[in-house]
């Protein structure tokens, strides 16, 4: 995802209750309840961490492990685990340490605990933790956003087991060689990085499943298949398959801080006779395609993860961030705008304002002749249309105006308005040069706009003999455009010889 690109505008819940749902998240609550229970008995290392035998206690604190916790780690050190049922509660046990210790370093790391005394290794509850229980709903999410990127920290982190082999092997300087791991920090926080800018844009963008899980095939393949590449190879294929297994451990550590639903890779599909080649996206029934995993971006997780693209520097349109500003603002902030949240945002707008002065005050920001204003035409055409029949004088109003006479025409009569007068040939030609020129604009070269174009050309013989001599600051532009775009090779050829009289026209220098 390129900082340049235009990020769609995302729709989010209200802090209120976003905040609740960052309260309700597993690890957050964990991570709350242990740093109520830490008082002056609690004891860590100079890095904050807690004291390994606290962390039993801190599991049953939390309700994840029974009194019996330390007891069946005792039976698992003595040998019992050969008995089945033994092994299970062991190992419960130790998940559930775990988990706590997990709970425990989201809590130093946001501030819900902080360390009083490093050599003794004292701690006491932080501001943090008065945040969560009297602060504002802001402050709950800024807390929150804390622990989310404590979590990513940890998600870009390899296998523990490998790690501390790794470690194990370490130099007497304690230099860890990371290249006998296979592991580079950056590339791994990056490509993490990616796939969660991919969700967001899935989750935003009106052709992504919106607020639907996306498989998780799907986003390991939008991370390595080049998007010219019709059919990937076994290579690739591997490649894809390996990054799956990644983000299903990636998306098992997100999910308990609220970032994502997620429904992880069943592990019988793995056994399954191609199911490493199904993982990487061939051959799988589309029926079969949940067993992968499916993930789903939260609301927290929309919120969280648009915080954490604006602190990278990316423009992260929000809907109804434009409600209280002026019509000029509207028309240029939605040019970039898929269609439905244009449309959603223009809705907004309006119902801060009174209709018929909405109106004017929309029509007036229309024009212009610099280059975005054929395309805030466009939208101001649009946001007219949901004002309804009450804008109809302020329509009126600007019939022998010449940039906005033909769009009032238009919607005069589309509104069913009587005593609509009929526009001048000039207006005619000038308004078709316009409404192409913001076509060009909001969609580029489209399938749509080709249509238009020889929709154009067909019905209107003649059409580019009078076209070049239209005075729009567009016009040679638009006739180069359809020039590109008509797939007949007469009419196009047609097209740029009118182009080049256009430019010939304003005295630029032609083709």
């Amino acid at each position: 995802m390129s900082d340049s690109s235009p990020l769609p505008p995302v729709r989010l819940h209200p802090e209120a209750e976003l905040a609740r749902d960052a309260l309700a998240t597993p690890l957050l609550s964990r991570a709350a309840r242990l740093a109520r229970w830490a008082g002056p008995e609690t004891r860590v290392d100079p890095g904050g961490e807690l004291a390994e035998e606290q962390l039993p206690a801190a599991a049953e604190v939390l309700g994840l492990v029974g009194a019996n916790a330390e007891g069946a780690a005792s039976a698992e050190g003595a040998g019992a685990v050969e008995e089945a049922g033994a092994a299970e509660e062991a190992g419960a046990a130790e998940e559930a340490v775990g988990l706590a210790d997990e709970a425990w370093q989201v809590a130093v790391h946001t501030g819900l605990v902080t360390v009083t005394d490093e050599e003794r290794g004292t701690v006491e509850a932080g501001e943090a933790l008065r945040l969560l229980t009297s602060g504002s709903p802001r402050d709950v999410l800024e807390v929150w956003l804390g622990a989310l990127e404590a979590v990513l920290a940890d998600a870009s982190v390899p296998d523990l087991g490998e790690m501390e082999a790794l470690l194990e092997e370490a130099g007497e300087d304690g230099e860890v060689d990371l290249s006998s791991l296979d592991w580079d920090p950056e590339a791994e926080a990056a490509f993490l990085d990616g796939v969660l800018g991919n969700l967001y844009l899935l989750t935003a963008g009106e052709d992504g499943p919106g607020e639907g899980p996306v498989p998780l095939p799907a986003l390991a393949a939008s991370m390595i298949v080049p998007e010219d590449m019709e059919e990937p190879t076994d290579e690739v294929l591997e490649q894809v398959s390996d990054a799956l297994m990644r983000l299903d451990d990636q998306f098992r550590l997100l999910e308990p801080i609220g970032l994502v639903e997620f429904r992880p890779v069943d592990e019988e599909v793995l056994t399954e006779e191609g199911g490493s080649d199904g993982a990487g996206g061939s051959g799988i029934d589309e029926a079969d395609v949940s067993r992968y995993g499916m993930v789903r971006l939260t609301p927290l997780g929309l919120y969280g993860l648009r915080a954490r693209l604006l602190e990278a520097g990316y423009e992260a349109p929000v809907v109804g961030e434009l409600a209280d500003k002026g019509a000029d603002v509207l028309l240029d902030g939605t040019g970039a705008f898929p269609p439905g949240a244009a449309r959603a945002e223009t809705e907004q707008w309006l119902a801060r304002r009174e209709p018929l002065a909405a109106a004017r005050e929309l029509l007036s920001a229309a024009r212009g002749a610099d280059a975005g204003a054929p395309l805030r035409r466009l939208r101001c055409q649009q946001a007219l249309s949901l004002v309804g029949a009450v804008a109809e004088p302020a329509l009126r109003e600007v019939l022998d105006d010449a940039e906005l006479g033909g769009l009032a025409r238009v919607w005069l009569a589309e509104h069913g308005a009587a005593d609509v007068p009929a526009p001048p040939e000039s207006m005619v030609f000038w308004l078709t040069i316009d409404t192409l020129a913001a076509q060009l604009a909001a969609e580029g070269n489209s399938a749509e706009l080709r249509e238009l174009v020889e929709g154009l050309a067909a019905g209107h013989s003649g059409f580019f003999a009078s076209a070049w001599r239209v005075e729009h600051p567009a016009t040679a532009e638009v006739l180069e455009a359809m020039g590109r775009l008509h797939p007949d090779k007469k009419v196009a050829k047609e097209a740029r010889k009118a182009a080049f009289k256009a430019r010939s026209q304003r005295g630029e220098q032609g083709e």
